[in-house]
């Protein structure tokens, strides 16, 4: 039986240490545990800093843009004041370069006298004229006459002058008077 004893306090022992072990590993997960907890109490802390310091910025900044804008709304003021002036003079000294700049020179081919027909040259005239004068003396026969439609402006009645002109026709819009009128003219 001695023998039986020693074997059991042998395994006895044997199963101690692993326990012991065990229990070691055990314990320094509890101590993490508690490590990370205080972590995150002191990060909750330095939260609540950011948002209270993100707060006091905030107010700064408010106060800072509204003190900008009372003084922008200064110098504003001031820039008008000033840029009034110096568009009248801007304005005067145009004046002076539009005056020294030559007319526009049109172009030479409408200024080219063009030959025109019996039946044109009744209501125009019968010497060659430009094709700009021809539409302008036309159009104050037009308007000397009362030629044009009351209701729609556009367009034209014709009197027999004119009918000769228009190949016929008792009424012609405005557009379609410049192609008929350019086959008179040579």
């Amino acid at each position: 039986m001695a023998v039986k004893k020693k074997a059991v306090k042998k395994t006895a022992k044997k199963a101690t240490p692993k326990k012991r072990t065990a229990a070691k590993k055990a314990a320094p997960k509890k101590k993490t545990t508690k490590k990370t907890a205080a972590k995150k109490a002191t990060a909750r802390k330095t939260v609540k800093k950011k948002a209270t310091a993100r707060k006091t910025t905030a107010r700064k900044t408010t106060a800072r843009k509204t003190t900008r804008k009372a003084t922008t709304r200064k110098t504003t003021a001031k820039k008008k004041a000033t840029t009034r002036k110096t568009t009248t003079r801007k304005a005067a000294t145009r004046k002076k370069t539009t005056k020294t700049k030559s007319k526009r020179k049109p172009n030479p081919a409408f200024m080219r006298p063009m030959t025109l027909s019996d039946a044109l040259g009744a209501v125009v005239g019968k010497k060659p004229i430009p094709r700009t004068e021809v539409t302008k003396k036309l159009w104050a026969y037009i308007k000397k006459n009362g030629l044009q439609d009351s209701v729609n402006r556009r367009m034209i009645n014709a009197d027999d002058k004119l009918k000769k002109v228009f190949g016929g026709k008792k009424k012609v819009s405005m557009f379609e008077m410049t192609k008929l009128v350019s086959k008179h003219m040579e």
